[in-house]
């Protein structure tokens, strides 16, 4: 199966960032609280652990394998229901994201932008991002996430994110 690739460089002010776009025939709230709220997202990407409200949470991926290890995620901005901006260092690099969600008749748009902290991991991350993006989107529909390959996605988006990371470098 070919899926076609949907990030885009994006120049912000908090940095450099490619950004995913998926909608919602859903309401903000509902949306919202599936990238919030623990029991939800470990439908579609994983789980956490502790309370937000200190500032940070223990988060632990729950589609990589058995041997993942939590990582901290400092909470940087949470505007509920519309932006949240977490941050955590691990053996990968930083990973600096921002969830950005809006809502107009109807339809509630999911805005997920990272920042981009080494240009080389762009190839690897945005594949993954497209593929736990779709998780959601069938977590949202009713689908069944585990149905969802990440083989549909690397490594057949690899050059698509390599063009991304030419204009991040300025390469050609």
């Amino acid at each position: 199966m070919t899926i076609t690739p949907t990030g885009s460089f994006t120049p912000r002010d908090e940095g450099d960032a490619v950004a995913f776009v998926r909608t919602f025939r859903a309401p903000i709230d509902d949306v919202w609280a599936a990238v919030t709220e623990s029991d939800r997202l470990a439908r579609w990407i994983g789980f956490f652990t502790g309370d937000p409200e200190q500032g940070y949470v223990e988060f632990t991926m729950n589609a990589e394998g058995d041997d993942v290890t939590p990582a901290r995620y400092n909470i940087e901005r949470c505007e509920p229901p519309r932006v949240l901006r977490v941050r955590t260092t691990d053996d990968f690099g930083t990973w600096d994201l921002i969830v950005e969600l809006s809502e107009a008749d109807g339809v509630t748009t999911l805005t997920l932008s990272q920042i981009i902290d080494d240009a080389t991991t762009i190839e690897n991350t945005g594949p993954g991002w497209e593929y736990y993006l779709d998780r959601l989107v069938a977590a949202l529909t009713g689908a069944d996430p585990s149905a969802i390959d990440f083989e549909d996605y690397y490594p057949a988006q690899q050059e698509y994110y390599r063009g991304i990371q030419r204009q991040v470098t300025g390469g050609n």
